[in-house]
């Protein structure tokens, strides 16, 4: 005779909700109040006593909260050079603040140097993909300009250097000319009306907020216009720009420092791939050690769908009134994820995410019909 057992497993299936950091950024600079500690802002922070004497980082913070909008979060680790021990670099501060937080980003609000300090941010990226899986990109800002000294041409002498014949492929640099680009792109990439996928030169998500009207003077009395900003822009820093009769200050792209005809030269194809690879990695986690993804024709066919989830996801559009408004990528298609076995014990994915095309030079040629048609 057998005794009846009943047992009861509960089993996780990973259907709930992704961990999703997009649009909380880290912001560190330099001060001498609470360094080291990880600071959390949102809207109603007041910058000036949190912050104290971090002066750089303040204002970068104060536009990028501008910028943003509503539900802005973001996240500041505080360095002091002058300490002899401790937090005393902004590498310093992204190790304190990787044990406690996971971001999408990374702005240094301290102006950058040199084009070692490019390939630092770069390096620093890779360090943190290694050690934590964590994909994340970096924004850095030149030194700023000095209208008492500096004509325009001797301001791009001086920072061009910076992103000359550099690779580095989750970076972007600012100017400063006015000193609060990089805090303000870093907002309007946040801004919650927007998604990943979208370019911060959308006009369609407004203008510029803050005092951005009066255009800056150089030393020879010329005020700044779109040919110096067009340079810059050829040098890969990432600018401000404005169109000839039309109100408000706008942004170019969200130029990123890769290789010429790389894949990444704009901040939101970085994004939607960094956004697709936190997505995925969770569930290549779960799927580790389990029989159910096997070599067998059944569980490769299931385990497609599976992994496949968070693009789905992330192309599911929205109509109304007549208007679609796109997913971040295309939906997935048959043959968009490819899963091969080079083992008994080991497996590799490929999968594509597919970007929208965007019209940033738009030409409209008009004609008159002159026909007589009476």
């Amino acid at each position: 005779m057998s005794i009846g057992t009943v047992v009861i497993n509960n089993l996780n299936l990973m259907q709930g909700a992704l961990p999703a950091v997009e649009r909380y950024l880290l912001f560190v600079g330099a001060g001498t109040q609470d360094v080291g500690k990880l600071l959390t802002l949102n809207t109603d922070t007041d910058m000036d006593s949190v912050l104290g004497d971090a002066a750089d980082l303040r204002i970068q913070l104060e536009y990028a909260r501008n910028n943003a909008g509503q539900d802005w979060n973001a996240c500041a680790v505080v360095y002091n050079p002058a300490l002899e021990s401790g937090i005393k670099s902004w590498a310093d501060a992204v190790d304190v603040a990787m044990e406690l937080a996971s971001v999408e980003g990374v702005i240094l609000t301290e102006p950058l140097k040199a084009v070692s300090d490019v390939e630092a941010m770069q390096a620093k990226g890779e360090a943190i993909m290694g050690k934590y899986m964590r994909p994340l990109w970096f924004g850095g800002r030149a030194p700023a300009f000095d209208p008492e000294t500096q004509s325009w041409a001797d301001y791009a002498t001086a920072i061009k250097p910076l992103t000359a014949d550099v690779a580095a492929d989750t970076c972007l640099v600012t100017p400063s000319i006015w000193g609060y680009e990089l805090g303000t792109l870093a907002g309007r990439l946040c801004n919650a009306a927007v998604t990943v996928a979208d370019s911060p030169m959308r006009v369609a998500t407004g203008a510029l907020v803050g005092e951005w009207t009066e255009r800056p003077v150089d030393v020879d009395g010329r005020r700044l216009d779109m040919s110096v900003l067009s340079d810059l822009d050829k040098a890969r820093f990432s600018v401000p720009q404005w169109y000839p009769d039309y109100s408000g200050t706008y942004w170019a792209d969200g130029t990123v420092l890769d290789v010429p005809g790389g894949d990444y030269q704009v901040i939101e194809n970085v994004r939607v791939i960094q956004k697709c690879m936190r997505q995925v990695y969770p569930l290549a986690v779960a799927r580790i050690a389990n029989r159910q993804f096997n070599s067998t024709p059944a569980s490769i066919a299931q385990n497609k769908t599976y992994f496949m989830r968070p693009l789905r996801e992330m192309s599911r559009a929205t109509t109304i009134l007549g208007q679609t408004f796109p997913g971040e990528i295309y939906p997935p298609e048959d043959g968009d994820i490819e899963i091969t076995w080079t083992s008994k014990s080991a497996v590799e994915l490929y999968m594509a995410a597919r970007p929208y095309n965007c019209p940033k030079k738009i030409t409209c040629n008009l004609m008159l019909d002159l026909t007589n048609y009476a």
